[in-house]
């Protein structure tokens, strides 16, 4: 018997980069609000203790939609494939249970299938990743407005408000607050051009900043190898923070609390399409984000490294009158 009608829906809103205490709802509203990601909240329960299976966007990311380690998928760096016929892909998975599926934005997962040829999800791989709707964030130039984290998640919102008579699981990626990378580039040449998901202006004087992270010095007796992978890595132009000092530091604080809350935005209009359409009573919400940033802890930035910050992400479920609210380690 088909019991598909009975079945929730499930929506799952994921950010890139954000650190599990970068939310109002963790560290309170002197410094950032996130009401949008505080209202999943308070209707959930917020998981404290969740980390990423490796602090990188592919493999985590893979090990998300696969259920299993990159150890086992074989998918260690920002170029490896999975096997999807080994390890099938929630989009199949749902599909074949009878679930409407789709999937807006940032996808950076690749598939290894049939020849073994190495591709992006697509729409010619549809069979493989089971993503009925598959869109990364391109809108028709006719749609201009429509940039940035809102082009990603607006055929999101057109899949919500489609008609059906069956549930669907709904994947809305975004890439906030992943922009701090290009703002830490720009700034340690002091050269600031349009960031490409949503401008966040100019940091105000440094004691309206937010301070400077408590653990913010290298630890102490730090192996050779985290010493060498630190100053490798800060001199070249992907990490070149090392000669930021506590004024750049507070401020890279400041532009990553700014772009958590333009991402934090476009959940609202998320949000608040499912409570239109009147599906909130029957969708489980999932927050989540593939990775942290260390926003300098242990004077590091961005990901990489199996630190608390870069390790450690926001997760949230949240059935309206059905889940316990509340948190859980």
């Amino acid at each position: 018997q088909n019991d598909t009608a009975t079945r929730p829906n499930i929506l799952v809103i994921m950010t890139d980069q954000q650190f599990a205490d970068v939310m109002s709802c963790a560290q309170g509203r002197k410094y950032l609000h996130t009401p949008h990601m505080d209202s999943i909240a308070a209707n959930g329960m917020r998981f404290t203790r969740a980390y990423a299976a490796n602090p990188i966007c592919c493999p985590s990311r893979t090990a998300m939609l696969t259920g299993r380690y990159p150890h086992e998928t074989g998918v260690q760096d920002n170029g490896g494939a999975v096997d999807a016929e080994k390890f099938p892909v929630l989009g199949k998975v749902f599909k074949d249970a009878g679930y409407d599926t789709g999937y807006t934005g940032k996808v950076h997962i690749y598939l290894n299938y049939e020849d073994r040829k190495k591709a992006r999800f697509s729409e010619k791989t549809v069979d493989i990743h089971g993503f009925d709707l598959l869109l990364q964030g391109k809108v028709n130039a006719a749609d201009s407005p429509r940039k940035g984290d809102w082009g990603r998640v607006w055929p999101g919102i057109e899949f919500l408000k489609k008609k059906r008579d069956k549930p669907f699981l709904l994947v809305v990626s975004c890439m906030n607050p992943h922009n701090i990378c290009e703002w830490a580039r720009m700034a340690s040449k002091g050269n600031f051009t349009k960031l490409p998901d949503g401008e966040i202006g100019t940091p105000p004087p440094l004691g309206q900043c937010p301070p400077m992270r408590k653990n913010h010095q290298p630890p102490a007796n730090q192996t050779p190898i985290m010493e060498y992978m630190r100053w490798s890595y800060q001199h070249t132009s992907t990490f070149p923070v090392w000669n930021f000092d506590e004024n750049k530091w507070r401020e890279y604080i400041w532009a990553y609390y700014r772009m958590t809350e333009l991402v934090d935005a476009e959940i609202g209009k998320v949000l608040a399409t499912l409570r239109e359409t009147a599906q909130e009573e029957n969708t489980i919400v999932v927050f989540v984000s593939d990775h942290g940033d260390c926003h300098g802890a242990h004077g590091w930035n961005q990901k990489t490294v199996f630190y608390d910050e870069s390790s450690r992400v926001p997760f949230i479920v949240s059935w309206k009158g059905k889940t316990p609210q509340g948190t859980s380690d």
